[in-house]
């Protein structure tokens, strides 16, 4: 394999994105590092995908992956498009864990995620070292005309400041998805701090039958002016 090297570029990829309210604020904002706050009402994420194909990416190879966190304050990409600060990342593939360490996401040794769907019903898995630790269960519709396209912003921290990245994306959206169960399965896990409230509230979701994007791109230092705008 050749190196990694930025940008890297990814293809086709089945994705389920999605925000929800957690139960436990005060957990959720400790997550946060000094310098960066939450949002109104503690909005968190998370992002469960497979790559099905060596095809699909420029050197990473097929993987799947999770990742989860909190959206931030302050540093909009846009009205619509929060920062998102990582707090939990588990890839399959041990070449994207350190390419995604070396500038500052928290990514974990042995995760995979399987996503499952049979009929119009999707069971996305998140696994830590072989035990199932978050499964989601939503209802999808048929492949869908509508595409969502942004610029995705994530703070990471790396010898103690903050630095941003601006990730491009194009995601192809099933049709009709309705968010139905989000388990987390392991109380004792520090992902637990992430479970959400009862009833369920799930502001925003995509299933993408077909997302691509690049990885990382627009990766800088956090100004101080910026940060205090945001504080």
């Amino acid at each position: 394999m050749s190196e990694l090297i930025p940008p890297q570029l990814v293809i086709n990829s089945r994705m389920l994105y999605f925000g929800w309210i957690p139960a436990d604020p005060g957990a959720v904002e400790a997550l946060l590092p000094d310098g960066l706050r939450v949002k109104p009402n503690t909005p968190v994420f998370m992002n469960q995908y497979v790559v099905d194909n060596d095809e699909q990416t420029s050197h990473f190879g097929k993987y799947s992956l999770t990742y989860a966190g909190v959206d931030v304050d302050g540093l909009d990409v846009n009205p619509a498009v929060p920062a998102r600060w990582w707090t939990h990342y588990w890839t399959s593939s041990p070449a994207m864990t350190k390419y995604a360490a070396d500038t500052g996401v928290p990514a974990r040794d042995g995760g995979h995620t399987e996503l499952d769907l049979q009929g119009d019903t999707l069971i996305a898995t998140t696994f830590d070292k072989g035990k199932p630790i978050v499964r989601t269960t939503v209802t999808v519709g048929s492949e869908g005309d509508n595409y969502v396209r942004s610029h995705l912003r994530y703070i990471t921290k790396m010898n103690g400041e903050l630095w941003s990245g601006h990730y491009p994306a194009i995601g192809r959206c099933a049709d009709n998805v309705v968010f139905k169960k989000l388990e987390f399965l392991d109380r004792s896990h520090d992902i637990f701090a992430l479970a959400p409230k009862e009833p369920l509230d799930v502001p925003w979701g995509f299933y993408f039958t077909k997302a691509a994007f690049c990885y990382p791109g627009g990766f800088r230092l956090l100004s101080a002016d910026e940060l205090a705008a945001a504080s």
